[in-house]
């Protein structure tokens, strides 16, 4: 039976803590999933569902970019994308009555998990300038406040247009479009806060931000390695691939601060012998401490040039440049700076460089362990040298392999979301559509909150996603969002974002992924680009939540032609009624997408984009070769008396989306306020495990940010390390500290002191 929301915030002052888990599915899991999706959706409304998940006549699941085989199960998804379908496909609703209950200043007292549990919002809300609760209002009324606070700006660069990966590939287009026909480049999205140093390092040694790898390649894998990256939890259906690939003779090696369940052993729920015994995955767990990654594969590369043989002279010799730079960069690495700066044995790289060099196809997989920090955009360059090193690009079974997060994160990007488009880009696109778009770069997600504190940005538009939860500095974030006239938020859910707001507010309301569309022209199915670019479609198959939700296309139409008027000669209406529409045009403007519609009724199953590099080891960078880089090695200096914080997911979490109080995987039930600290560390810094403290972080610039009263988990991570949750410790993260060249937030190395406190009292 379905069970009501919450009514109040449960207690987590008291977590309760048992020692971590070494196996990840299993029956738990299936348990899991099966409670929560009777919670949200009930018996039969849960099998009609689940049962569409990542099917080639379903929908997209909501959840990571994980790629899907030619072949499906019937049960296509994990306990982590069942948890996102069934939030999403809740039978739980938030109408007028629920905001003319709940003041905004009582909304934004409550936790993310609260207001998420709250359920689907079924009508457009609004909150007058003044006014202390949102009130209904009508779509057309909704789109007039817009037009009316966009069309005052002094600037198009006054507005935000934020995008969310879960925006299908057909919206993203359209959006791009609309803010490049008003007038202004800022479309930050939430690649500028996950892998955008990956694209950055990419784009400029292989010539392409993207992964080169498919499924196939890593079941052909001599050897992977996954670095910064915990699968179990964040992409939990990767499992099955590496359980495969070790199956066909792969060896793993998995380099992370914190030992994790899911690399350990995998429990396959799709097969007997999974369920009773599971998969060894890990060959070598590489505990490197926060921050470290460069330095290692650093001397791995001076080791394997070292040894006699283990270049591939031809591959270097045709295909790259820059080799004589890096080399002598490699040359100088050193033994007793890189053991301090990973904290790791000799034996133990020596065992890693081993496995290396045994391996004729190697891929290198990670995620944010390695593109959330100052230095994230050389060490993934680094990782690129070593795969160079041995020809690992544009061959089967070898390559890079960024393990995206969010479901159409990549295929956005694709689409033109992003604010420092290519000119070819934006050429095609004013060929196609007869408008001038604009050429100076826009903002990013960090310059966007800058804008906005600084009163350079009036307006904030978010197409899905929780900006306010997401970003970080917290308290810096919320004042700057307070300063904007208007905030406008498309979603499917309540979240935090919706009770930090600008003078004027909106809350659109939107179909979801499991929703069926139905347009003027019949039904309707929008598409999406996976982590291994993959484009495939979704179609959505439940009644929507409420009879007054619009499409994410339809909005961004709608809100084009009450800014635009009758001035834009783009048919905004036609594509409202139609995406195939939308996708002829992307044809026609995005390589790769040459003859969409006709392909997508070809392929059920998708179709691969292509990749220059991995496809014909062709690399489009400025040498028109893949470069090797030199950098020099950087690593986080902690003082005396700190730890280096990382900040990381729960089992129960989905990016900002909290699902539940627990981390199973971890040994931590009922509270998301732990800090995970080594037990001598903790020892010598006085904390007993159990113990409460503030988390204080210490910036360069002499100011402190404090997260208090968190318990003190004794755990097994690297010495001097801690991991604690986010958003609760997104406050930590100064705006400044950013990875260089990609600007991303640097929130995997946050400097802290733990001063111990009280317990908080409930």
């Amino acid at each position: 039976m379905v069970s009501k929301p919450p009514a109040g915030d449960p207690v987590q002052d008291a977590p309760q803590v048992t020692p971590p888990q070494h196996a990840a599915a299993g029956l738990p899991a299936i348990g899991h999933t099966l409670r929560i999706a009777q919670e949200q959706m009930g018996a039969v409304r849960t099998a009609r569902t689940l049962l569409k998940v990542n099917q080639k006549d379903g929908f997209d699941c909501p959840g990571c970019a994980w790629p899907e085989g030619d072949r499906r199960h019937l049960a296509e998804f994990c306990e982590n994308g069942a948890k996102a379908v069934a939030e999403e496909a809740t039978l739980r609703r938030v109408t007028p009555a629920f905001f003319a209950a709940h003041p905004v200043a009582e909304l934004a007292e409550r936790s993310g998990y609260w207001l998420g549990q709250q359920g689907r919002i079924t009508q457009p809300m609004y909150l007058p300038e003044g006014a202390d609760r949102y009130e209904p209002v009508t779509w057309e009324r909704a789109f007039a406040i817009l037009a009316e606070e966009l069309t005052a700006l002094s600037s198009p660069d006054e507005a935000l247009f934020y995008t969310s990966g879960r925006t299908s590939n057909e919206a993203a287009f359209l959006l791009q479009l609309f803010a490049r026909e008003f007038g202004t480049n800022n479309l930050p999205d939430c690649s500028n806060m996950c892998h955008e140093s990956s694209g950055s390092a990419l784009t400029e040694t292989i010539g392409i931000g993207k992964g080169s790898v498919s499924l196939e390649d890593l079941h052909r894998a001599d050897l992977i390695v996954v670095a910064g990256q915990n699968p179990g939890t964040n992409h939990p259906r990767m499992l099955s691939a590496l359980e495969k690939a070790k199956a066909a003779g792969a060896r793993i090696i998995s380099v992370n601060p914190l030992p994790e369940a899911g690399l350990e052993r995998f429990k396959n729920p799709q097969t007997p012998q999974g369920m009773l015994k599971g998969a060894a995955l890990t060959d070598l767990f590489l505990q490197i401490r926060i921050g470290g990654d460069q330095a290692l594969f650093r001397l791995l590369n001076k080791l394997v040039l070292e040894t006699p043989g283990a270049v591939d002279e031809e591959f270097v010799r045709e295909h790259t440049h820059g080799f004589e730079e890096f080399a002598a960069a490699a040359g100088e690495a050193d033994w007793a700076e890189t053991l301090a700066a990973t904290g790791l044995s000799r034996k133990e790289i020596e065992r890693a460089l081993e496995m290396v060099l045994a391996s004729e196809r190697t891929i290198v997989c990670w995620a944010m362990g390695l593109t959330q920090h100052k230095h994230s955009v050389p060490t993934i360059r680094e990782v690129v040298n070593l795969l160079l090193l041995r020809g690992n690009i544009g061959r089967p079974g070898a390559g890079v392999c960024p393990v995206r997060g969010h479901s159409n994160v990549q295929g956005d990007r694709t689409m033109g979301i992003f604010e420092r488009p290519a000119p070819a880009f934006l050429d095609a696109l004013d060929k196609e559509f007869g408008i001038v778009s604009p050429r100076h770069h826009g903002f990013d997600v960090v310059r966007s909150i800058q804008a906005l504190r600084d009163g350079e940005a009036k307006v904030f538009f978010a197409m899905g996603g929780n900006f306010v939860g997401a970003t970080p500095d917290t308290e810096v974030t919320e004042a700057a969002m307070r300063r904007a006239r208007l905030t406008v938020h498309v979603s499917t859910k309540l979240n935090r974002s919706h009770a930090v707001t600008g003078a004027r507010a909106l809350i659109l309301p939107t179909l979801g992924r499991t929703d069926k569309d139905v347009q003027k022209s019949g039904r309707q199915f929008v598409t999406v680009e996976d982590s291994m670019g993959l484009v495939h479609a979704s179609r959505g198959n439940l009644p929507p939540a409420s009879p007054h939700l619009l499409s994410e296309p339809a909005i961004v139409a709608r809100m084009a032609r009450a800014v635009l008027g009758e001035a834009s000669r783009t048919p905004w209406e036609d594509f409202e009624a139609d995406y195939a529409a939308v996708r002829d045009r992307i044809a026609r403007v995005v390589p790769g997408f040459e003859d969409f519609n006709a392909r997508l009724a070809a392929n059920p199953g998708g179709f691969a984009l292509p990749h220059a590099p991995r496809d014909e080891r062709r690399f489009p960078t400025k040498t028109g070769k893949a470069n090797f880089t030199a950098a020099p090695v950087e690593y986080p200096r902690v003082p005396e008396g700190r730890l280096l914080l990382q900040t990381l997911r729960s089992h129960d979490q989905y990016n900002t989306t909290i699902y539940g109080l627990d981390d199973r995987y971890r040994g931590i039930r009922g509270g998301r306020r732990v800090v995970l600290v080594h037990p001598e560390d903790a020892a010598r810094l006085g904390l007993a495990d159990g113990a409460y403290a503030d988390l204080v972080s210490e910036w360069t610039d002499g100011s402190e940010r404090r997260a208090p009263g968190f318990r003190v988990v004794h755990y097994p991570t690297a010495r001097g390390c801690a991991a604690a949750y986010y958003p609760e410790t997104n406050v930590l993260v100064p705006l400044e500290s950013t990875a260089d060249i990609s600007n991303t937030p640097a929130s995997k190395s946050v400097i802290v002191r733990l001063e111990e406190s009280p317990q908080p009292s409930a």
